[in-house]
């Protein structure tokens, strides 16, 4: 069987492997079912079933992604997102929620605490398996910031250095705010961004931005941007996210 290659990653000495998911939850039946689900998909899957076995898992197997349930015996799913991004050694590690707490205030908590997604139960397996590609897709592509000075998104083009937007051919003016907001959507579609955490990224530009006056920039954004203004989505009760 033949693999895409976002199923695999290239070692040191050159060796291709599978990319590992750790599973960590504590009902077996939902654990076997994932593993089903991600090992026909293409990766190599470990498992825990507490917190304290998923720590000491991402430190021993040091797997290319997470998949963890809130609700776990001894250290709660939130406490190990949090003790997982403390670390520098696993602070970039992509991580997804899957859990029955399904409540508003528990998915901005879980991606607040670091979580890339969040799924609730019940789940589809294929859809998990979906929402994987997707996360070790857009950590391949890497941080817009980091590696890249223009994005293009279907009709829309970012160039920093000019600080320049254009949609459809035509360039939009947008405030310096406004321009962040978009570099950092449009940089990884289809990931959620809380509203705090959009703050966060772009307030060493823009210390007046507030949680409150996100809403504020995002439809003044939107309007400028006309047709395409449905590529920024809106989630509701947590934030924000580029079409994928």
């Amino acid at each position: 069987m033949v693999y895409k290659i976002s199923r695999h990653r290239q070692e040191s000495n050159g060796a291709v492997t599978l990319r590992r998911v750790l599973v960590v939850e504590d009902e077996e039946p939902i654990r076997e079912m994932i593993r089903y689900a991600l090992e026909r998909a293409g990766y190599a899957v470990h498992d825990a079933e507490s917190g304290e076995e998923a720590l000491a898992a991402v430190r021993r197997e040091r797997p290319d992604l997470v998949v963890l349930d809130l609700m776990l015996p001894g250290i709660d799913g939130l406490e190990v997102c949090r003790r997982i991004r403390m670390d520098r050694e696993s602070a970039e590690l992509p991580l997804i929620i899957l859990t029955a707490r399904d409540g508003e205030n528990d998915v901005v908590a879980g991606l607040e605490n670091g979580a890339d997604d969040y799924l609730t139960k019940p789940f589809s397996p294929s859809i998990l398996a979906a929402r994987v590609r997707a996360v070790l897709r857009r950590r391949d592509a890497g941080k817009p910031a980091a590696g890249r000075d223009t994005i293009s998104a279907g009709e829309i083009v970012l160039d920093r250095n000019r600080r320049e937007v254009l949609v459809s051919g035509a360039r939009v003016d947008l405030t310096f705010t406004e321009f962040e907001i978009l570099w950092l959507l449009a940089g990884s579609p289809g990931q959620v961004f809380t509203r705090s955490r959009i703050v966060e990224c772009v307030r060493g530009a823009d210390a007046a931005i507030t949680v409150r006056a996100v809403d504020v920039r995002l439809v003044g954004l939107r309007h400028k941007l006309g047709a395409t203004a449905g590529n920024i989505e809106t989630v509701r009760g947590v934030g924000y996210r580029f079409a994928d």
